[in-house]
């Protein structure tokens, strides 16, 4: 494995780093979970990435991850950097979602019992909040970590103006932010476009990419169509409507270059986000040890060259 200093920091993180999102809730065998998660750790990853709502249901993911630690990875935990998240709809009434103190800190303290953890390495508030007070959030951040409860401090899905005032805040506060994490991939770039990016790179904050994939379309399953059992025939998160004629005609023409440098285009996908400046590690899901295992051979490949940059767009 690979590791890459976070930001200005003294945190290395694996390149390519595991999400918990998909397949370690309800819907999946608790053994799939862990086989995959084992494997992980086995190949160096480090890292695991999750929030208070990850499953079906709810929790379940923490839930999944703390019987790991109790069966199989307690002895390992300080090899571990451990994140969870708050922010999004977790229960009932008006503290269970959104980013005020009352709902970061007693989701934080929920998901620390679901997993069997006095504290996490990193804590993200999950999403911007337009109607809670900055300061409010981010004060309530700031007293986490001075709690004991995250040893750092991550923003997640903010935009750029929040973001910046997110980063002065906590530095004035002395718990300075660690990483900002985003969707990226070839076909959604919005931290490039829309200056992010630029903003981390400049203060020297780490970025983790979530999504690198877009959600199996940067893969080889689609280019023949919707296969049966595939996320796109569920239509939760991937519309079938999505897969247009155009889009289609682009997913080949990067399967064609992805072959011309002897890799898969899930390879070609995660190693053009890798190369993205300030960006820290990617985070991959997976629904089986082979899947996690030919997204980590990304790391065995040669980098992008400046031509085959141009071409991908």
């Amino acid at each position: 494995m690979e590791y890459q200093r976070c930001g200005h920091s003294g945190v290395l993180l694996p390149k390519i780093s595991l999400g918990f999102w998909h397949n370690f809730g309800q819907n999946k065998p608790y053994e799939l979970s862990r086989e995959i998660a084992l494997y992980a750790f086995s190949q160096g990853v480090v890292h695991f990435d999750l929030a208070n709502n990850y499953g079906p249901d709810p929790g379940e993911a923490e839930r999944r991850l703390g019987r790991m630690l109790r069966e199989d990875l307690g002895g390992h935990r300080d090899e571990l950097f451990i994140a969870t998240k708050a922010a999004y709809d977790m229960w009932e009434g008006p503290y269970g979602s959104w980013a005020s103190r009352k709902h970061l800190m007693a989701s934080l303290d929920q998901s620390l019992g679901r997993m069997g953890l006095d504290y996490v390495d990193l804590f993200y508030c999950h999403r911007y909040d337009p109607d809670t007070p900055l300061d409010e959030t981010l004060q309530a951040l700031v007293d986490i970590v001075r709690q004991g409860k995250a040893l750092y401090i991550g923003i997640s899905r903010w935009p750029l103006e929040a973001l910046k005032y997110a980063i002065s805040y906590l530095e004035a506060h002395h718990t300075p932010m660690l990483i900002c994490q985003h969707k990226l991939n070839i076909l959604d770039r919005q931290p490039l476009e829309k200056g992010i990016l630029d903003l981390l790179d400049k203060e020297k904050k780490g970025f983790i990419a979530f999504s690198p994939l877009a959600q199996g379309l940067l893969t080889d399953r689609y280019l023949n169509g919707i296969p049966e059992g595939s996320r796109m025939t569920e239509g939760r998160f991937l519309k079938p409507e999505a897969l247009t004629p155009v889009l289609m005609e682009r997913l080949k023409k990067l399967n064609g270059l992805a072959q011309e440098r002897g890799e898969t285009l899930a390879n070609m996908a995660l190693r053009w986000v890798l190369q993205q400046q300030a960006t820290t590690s990617v985070i991959v899901g997976a629904s089986s040890v082979e899947q996690l295992a030919n997204n980590l051979n990304t790391l065995k490949g040669t980098p992008l060259s400046d031509e085959e940059m141009r071409i991908i767009g």
